[in-house]
């Protein structure tokens, strides 16, 4: 078995190769939430991990993906292979862009979309909803039909609820990690909160194949979610168990909603 290379408060860092660590520890998790090498950059380590999906598919049902749109559609077969169905994605709006070209629009933004393996009924969905300034939101509507008859009737009445908040929208605005970023593509916590707590139940686990500076498992043990995350490179294993030792900061106060 391999040994954690940090291991507290029910979160694990394991050094090495996902696609050898996580098979020898035979975990069974909530959710897979990862980050992957998109094979976008000249940096050594962003080099694409082949085999990466069947191990994510034997690992958890349900799957939160970062990527670029050339990424997915460059390998969309591994998806489909490893029975990865698509269910949703979110965009992450950054105060900054990421894009130095100048010829097409500035990118501000980043994808996140969601896969789950077998029937959707049986995965843990738990919408977050967020403080609401209509006042129609306050008092629960009347059932309503839909009027796009093509995309099927509408007939639930718990789209809004008589609390004054809303479903969290597909948009969500957080500031990046520019200036204080410990890895080259670290996540806010902002960002990651809301697919945990959508996909992962209080007390259960979540993994990251590619950990970086571990915001994930942060993100997690804040949560009230346990966490294993896997990193390949020790120079990042050392930035994330270095921050996994120290008391964490609460940064979840910098969502807010498009």
């Amino acid at each position: 078995m391999p040994e954690p290379y940090f291991k507290s408060d029910g979160v694990e860092l394991y050094l090495g190769d996902c696609r050898e660590v996580l098979p020898a520890l035979g975990v069974k998790a909530d959710l897979v939430l990862a980050d992957p090498p998109y094979e976008e950059t000249s940096l050594k380590w962003d080099r694409w991990p082949d085999g990466w999906l069947e191990v994510a598919a034997s690992v958890s049902k349900s799957l939160w993906c970062f990527g670029s749109i050339r990424m997915f559609l460059e390998h969309h077969g591994e998806f489909d292979a490893a029975c990865w169905r698509l269910a949703q994605d979110i965009v992450w709006e950054k105060h900054n862009g990421s894009g130095f070209q100048t010829d097409r629009f500035k990118r501000v933004h980043e994808h996140a979309l969601h896969w789950y393996r077998g029937e959707w009924r049986d995965q843990h969905l738990d919408v977050p909803r967020i403080a609401s300034a209509d006042p129609s939101d306050l008092r629960t509507r009347k059932p309503r039909v839909s009027n796009a008859p093509h995309m099927g009737a509408i007939t639930s009445t718990e789209h809004t609820r008589r609390d004054g908040t809303r479903l969290m929208r597909s948009v969500i605005q957080v500031k990046s990690m520019k200036g204080k970023a410990l890895h080259p593509t670290e996540k806010p916590l902002g960002i990651l909160e809301p697919l945990l707590r959508y996909s992962c139940p209080l007390g259960g686990l979540v993994v990251d194949p590619f950990a970086g500076s571990a915001s994930t498992l942060v993100a997690a043990r804040l949560s009230g979610r346990r966490a294993i995350g896997v990193e390949g490179w020790e120079p990042y294993a050392e930035k994330a168990a270095l921050r996994l030792s120290q008391a964490p900061l609460d940064l979840f106060s910098e969502v807010s909603d498009a």
